[in-house]
């Protein structure tokens, strides 16, 4: 029989008392009673909600106002409860500023050092779950990690780390810049499907939960084209059997419309963005199951903030380009039936304005109870977390938000949130 080294055997030692240790009673159950609550599996507004929480778990839910004996009672009053809400599509470990400022005095160790900051932003506006689809050096996977610690303030973080891309690319952070330039740290730039596959796993091994991939050009970086494919379908279809051989799903960042076809085929799981959809894309989507999500409050953030932001004129361009059609293309997939999953790309804008993207997927075209469920249960379908978050329901963690009125009569309630609850924990109380 092998020897274990000291140390090990410290530590197994540690493992075994902890496992044989007595468990401590738990507290007191929690009951939150509101005077109503959108039951985002129904699509109903419930009243005289009563929600009873044991530890980070739900252990009941209640539209009869009564509240067990042995439970301790928080009455939120005349607001509406909500699950957790779900972000899809952010950049928590960035917030846009002046675009050279950004590229030449600033490292990823400055983006570090202010992610916790726009983390607890993200969770005080009743954010309590995000997916963050690209960041430089894994932060947003130590991010997730000491947040799970409890050593940081912030939502549950499915973290991409490095997002993918080709040589020349969105992903390209040398794109437009002189050659003699060299951008030190890790890249996600990867040419060919050898090296592409090589990539997806350096990104596994490091801690990604989910792999973001630049299936098309973009709109703040400096390609000439804002949606053209930069992947060869080979090289897509590698990234997704790669991913998916690891059990990732895979985002995909695609605005344009063949770069959109050629995602889809590919099976990925998301089209992040989705901008220039026709008949045959959405077509697509809804024959492979393939989610949209579409940042449609960006647009009115980057052109009214630009000339501040000094962002080069060939964005803007390509801004004005995208926005309105974006938007039409939303329209044109919910009324298609397209899965719609809440994104809002948040770190181009202020972290904790995410919510300001509900009333611009109301406008165009969905209803108060789809955008809310956008954020919600179907976010936690995207997510693979519907045994964990995006309802309130038993079993379920006891991710819990407040609104004051009634968001299905007006959708911009959503940007009052006065209480947030994560895994049972108080995050944050206006009463």
């Amino acid at each position: 029989m092998p020897r274990i080294p000291v140390l090990r055997q410290s530590l197994l030692a540690t493992v075994i008392c902890f496992a044989l240790a007595p468990i401590a009673a738990s507290a007191e159950p929690v009951a939150i009673t509101a005077a109503r609550m959108v039951d985002v599996d129904s699509g109903t507004l419930r009243n005289n909600a009563v929600v009873v929480i044991d530890g980070e778990r739900i252990i009941d839910v209640r539209s009869d106002g009564q509240v067990p004996a042995d439970a301790k009672r928080i009455d939120l009053g005349d607001v509406t409860l909500l699950p957790g809400l779900i972000d899809c599509h952010v950049h928590i470990d960035s917030q846009s500023g002046d675009f050279y400022t950004e590229a030449f005095r600033r490292s990823p160790i400055d983006n570090a050092v202010k992610a916790h900051v726009y983390a607890q932003r993200t969770l005080q506006a009743g954010f309590t779950t995000v997916r963050n689809v690209g960041s430089a050096e894994f932060i947003d996977v130590a991010l997730r990690n000491a947040i799970a610690r409890g050593e940081v303030q912030g939502p549950r973080i499915l973290a991409s780390g490095l997002a993918l891309g080709a040589t020349g690319g969105h992903a390209d952070s040398g794109t437009g810049f002189s050659p003699y330039l060299r951008f030190e740290g890790y890249s996600g730039i990867a040419d060919g499907v050898d090296a592409i596959r090589a990539k997806v796993r350096f990104d596994v091994k490091n801690g990604a939960d989910v792999i973001k991939f630049m299936a098309s050009a973009g709109v703040l970086s400096e390609e000439e084209s804002v949606g053209e494919p930069q992947y060869s379908q080979e090289e897509m279809n590698a990234v997704v059997d790669e991913a998916h051989r690891w059990h990732r799903k895979v985002a995909a960042h695609a605005h344009g419309t063949e770069a959109i076809k050629m995602a889809v085929k590919a099976g990925v799981d998301s089209i992040e963005h989705g901008s220039f959809l026709d008949d045959e894309a959405i077509a697509l989507m809804k024959k492979h199951g393939t989610w949209l999500v579409a940042d449609v409050y960006n647009d009115d953030y980057i052109l009214a903030e630009f000339a501040r932001l000094k962002y080069p004129d060939s964005m803007l361009e390509k801004e004005r380009k995208v926005g309105r059609t974006q938007r039409e293309s939303f329209r044109r997939a919910v009324k298609a039936g397209v899965k719609i999953a809440f994104g809002t790309d948040a770190g181009v804008y202020p972290h904790g304005d995410n919510a300001k993207q509900f009333a611009k997927m109301t406008e165009w075209g969905q209803t108060p109870m789809q955008s809310i469920q956008a954020a919600t249960v179907h976010a936690a379908e995207l997510l693979g977390r519907s045994e964990q978050v995006g309802a309130i329901r038993k079993g379920l963690y006891a991710d819990l938000v407040a609104v004051p009125g009634n968001p299905l009569q007006e959708i911009g309630v959503m940007e009052k949130v006065t209480f947030v609850m994560k895994g049972g924990k108080v995050e944050k109380s206006t009463k």
